[in-house]
Order: C-alpha cells, then sequence, then structure tokens
C-alpha cells in the first residue's frame, strides 16, 4: 500500500517532466531544422566549389550487377567531346588522303587496307574511290565527244600482281633476258604495293580518238585531276610517259601542277620546302611549264589493241 501511494505521488511529477520535456523538444525543433538547412546549404556549395557534387556535364550510367547497381565509366564531359568531334571532322576532311605519294620509293605501308576503301562503279565497269567519282564523271561527261571511257581504276594486289608478270612474260618472248624484262616491265606495270591503282585515286582512260589524250592534257587540272607521268618527267617518275593515266589530286594542286609543269613528286617535295613559294622555285619551274604539254607524236606511236592504247616501240627485238 505504501508502495502505491508513493508511486501515486510521483506520478504528476512525471507527467510534469514529460511535459516539460515535449515544451523544451517543441521549442528547439524550429532552430535544429534551421541549422540542418544551413549544413546543407553549405555542404551543397562546398561541393559545387570542389567539384564533389555531379556535374549536370557529366552522366554517370549504371549497370545491374548481381542485383547492385554498379556505376559505369563516366561519360566524357562535354568539352572532350566537342575536342573529339573536331578531331573526327579532320579525319574526315583531311587533304592528305588525296595528295598520298606512291611510287617505288613510296610503297603501299602493309597496313594501308586496314581500312578498307570506300569504291563505287564507274561507266564501263571499272571502280574507283567514291571521293574521286564526282570529279571524275565530270570530266568525262564535259569529253563526251571523244568518247573517254576508264578502262583501268582501283585494282586488287592480286589484279596488280597478274598485270605485271603478264608484262614480264611478254618482254621474255620477246627475247629478253629475266631481268632486261623486268626492267622494262616495271617502266610500264609498277610492282605490286607501288601502284597508285591500288589507292583508286587512279584511272586509265581510252577514247575514241587519240585527241582524248590532248583534251585531258589541257584540261584534266580542272577537274582535280593531272597528267601522272609526263615524258619530261621519266627520269623523276619512273615511269614512262603514259598518256591514257591520270591521278586526282584536287583542284588546288592539281591547278599548280599543271600551271607549273611539274609532277606530283616534285609538288610534294616543295610542300616542304621553305623556298617551294619563293621566286627561286618559281623561276626553276618556268623552263619546264611549257613542257608539260603533250609532246608531238605521230599517232602511230600508239596503237589501240583490245580496247587498250598500247605503245609500239620499234626497236624492241
Amino acid at each position: 500500500m505504501k508502495d502505491q501511494k508513493k508511486e501515486q505521488k510521483n506520478l504528476p511529477v512525471r507527467r510534469n517532466r514529460k511535459h516539460t520535456k515535449q515544451q523544451i523538444w517543441l521549442h528547439v525543433l524550429p532552430h535544429v531544422i534551421l541549422i540542418a538547412g544551413c549544413f546543407a546549404v553549405m555542404l551543397s556549395i562546398t561541393d559545387n566549389v570542389f567539384g564533389k557534387e555531379s556535374n549536370p556535364d557529366k552522366i554517370i550510367s549504371y549497370e545491374m550487377i548481381s542485383g547492385e547497381a554498379i556505376p559505369e565509366s563516366p561519360v566524357a564531359d562535354t568539352d572532350d567531346l566537342r575536342v573529339d568531334a573536331e578531331q573526327a571532322d579532320i579525319q574526315t576532311m583531311d587533304p592528305e588522303w588525296y595528295l598520298t605519294l606512291v611510287n617505288r620509293e613510296h610503297p603501299l605501308p602493309e597496313n594501308y587496307m586496314d581500312d578498307p576503301i570506300s569504291l563505287v562503279d564507274v561507266p564501263g565497269g571499272e571502280k574507283v574511290d567514291e571521293r574521286i567519282y564526282d570529279p571524275l564523271m565530270e570530266m568525262l561527261n564535259d569529253a563526251e565527244d571523244l568518247g573517254p571511257i576508264v578502262v583501268s581504276g582501283y585494282r586488287t594486289p592480286e589484279i596488280q600482281q597478274s598485270l605485271y608478270d603478264d608484262k614480264i612474260k611478254k618482254y621474255k618472248k620477246q627475247g629478253y633476258s629475266e631481268s632486261e624484262a623486268v626492267n622494262l616491265a616495271q617502266q610500264w606495270v609498277a610492282e605490286p604495293g607501288t601502284s597508285e591503282h591500288q589507292l583508286g585515286l587512279a584511272v586509265d582512260i581510252n577514247g575514241a580518238t587519240y585527241d582524248i589524250y590532248l583534251w585531258l592534257q589541257e584540261n584534266s587540272y580542272k577537274y582535280g585531276f593531272i597528267f601522272r607521268y609526263p615524258g619530261n618527267k621519266t627520269h623523276i617518275t619512273n615511269v614512262a610517259e603514259e598518256v591514257w593515266h591520270y591521278r586526282y589530286v584536287g583542284k588546288e594542286a592539281a591547278a599548280e601542277i599543271h600551271e607549273r609543269g611539274i609532277c606530283l613528286e616534285e609538288y610534294l617535295e616543295g610542300l616542304q620546302s621553305p623556298t617551294a613559294n619563293g621566286q627561286g622555285s618559281q623561276g626553276q619551274d618556268s623552263q619546264g611549264t611549257d613542257s608539260q604539254e603533250l609532246p608531238v607524236q605521230d599517232e602511230a606511236s600508239y596503237e589501240l589493241q583490245n580496247g587498250e592504247w598500247v605503245v609500239i616501240d620499234a626497236s624492241s627485238p
């Protein structure tokens, strides 16, 4: 009974204490909320300053692995993406592709086929790099009265090897030794890996008359093509004159090569020379400007055989 009475006496005290705690908590709660809000604002500002907060320019993707969301590598900043895009554009518009030099001294790199050439058909059944299709067709259409036709465009290594071997056999049948036949063949057909035809940027063009070559000589530069192997540059190109062989180098380079009467090797060498645009180089070129014109030859020097113009060498045994 005493205990019950004592507990009854203490009951109001407990109630008073509980009521007091509630009053204190209600009085303190707004301050706690205010402090928590200030702390959250300070934390947000700190994260923004030190980069701890998620950057809206960075998007982190998550991948579910074993039921758990695991962040993957974040996507690059928009600035990084912009730089990558600019680099991709530069590679796409890279002018070097049409100035690639291929000859005996500069063979195709072993990995040049790692990026397959995008080929397109041209009338006659040949193929060329699709990037030169439009200027090529424009040139052929403008020379329509002379009956131009592409008789050789892009060549695979196998086709180039076959042409090379056949040329050697032809000279051997004429009585030349193996070494002589090889040397003669290399003047007309490049060894596999050293032919511009494997770039898809070179074409052999025939026509209804020999005048097609005169027309191409005078006008091809307007379309970005050059007379690749003039007779007066054989000592540089190591290729005998081929009036049918034209190579795309772009309009700017073609115009300069035509105007200065030089070959592609000389043009590219001039780009690397500090005096390329100086008076000295211009004076040097002036002597060869007129020599770029097609040498006057008797049409009997060439003969159309099986749809291909063939040089007739009277000195051949």
